[in-house]
Order: structure tokens, then C-alpha cells, then sequence
């Protein structure tokens, strides 16, 4: 009895339909901002189950919430291979 009161901690942990609930973002969203550090990681509870840590959820929208909203940054599209922009001078061409 005494190694399950001495052990660590067990806090709650939700499957990917309940994250998908808390969280809309895209699976792949989710995955890539995992791989940048920028959300809560998941783990292996067996081969096929996987879970996130609710309080880690939880706390990851609450800094989410009071953060500042950065707005997303625009592609350079002067280095896009097709569909060349045209200069600020030029006006369309009719056809």
C-alpha cells in the first residue's frame, strides 16, 4: 500500500476525439506544432492508444487566451516560381 501513496502523481488524460473537442485544429496542426514545441505532447499509453495530459491541455488554452494575437505571415511572393506579380505601375492589360 504504501508504494501506490509514495508513487507519482496520475492526472486525468483525454483520447484524440475529446482533444479534437477542447481543441479545432487539424490533426496534422496539432502534430507539427507537437514537433515545434508550441503544444502539449502526446504519449503512448499502449501501441494504440494515445493521450494527451488534460492539465496540460488546459493550461496551453489559457496562455493561448491571454496571449496576444500575432497575425500569420504573408508569403514573399516576389520568389514564387509561377504566376509573376506585376510592378505597382503597370495597370492589367485588357483583353
Amino acid at each position: 500500500m504504501d508504494s501506490i501513496k509514495s508513487g507519482p502523481v496520475l492526472r486525468r488524460t483525454i483520447r484524440r476525439q475529446q482533444l479534437r473537442e477542447m481543441v479545432p485544429l487539424a490533426d496534422s496542426t496539432i502534430y507539427e506544432m507537437e514537433q515545434r514545441g508550441e503544444f502539449p505532447r502526446r504519449f503512448a499509453l499502449s501501441p494504440r492508444c494515445i493521450v494527451w495530459d488534460l492539465a496540460e491541455v488546459k493550461a496551453w488554452l489559457i496562455a493561448r487566451r491571454t496571449a496576444p494575437i500575432r497575425r500569420a505571415q504573408h508569403p514573399d511572393v516576389t520568389k514564387r516560381k509561377t504566376r509573376p506579380i506585376k510592378g505597382r505601375d503597370q495597370a492589367p492589360s485588357k483583353v
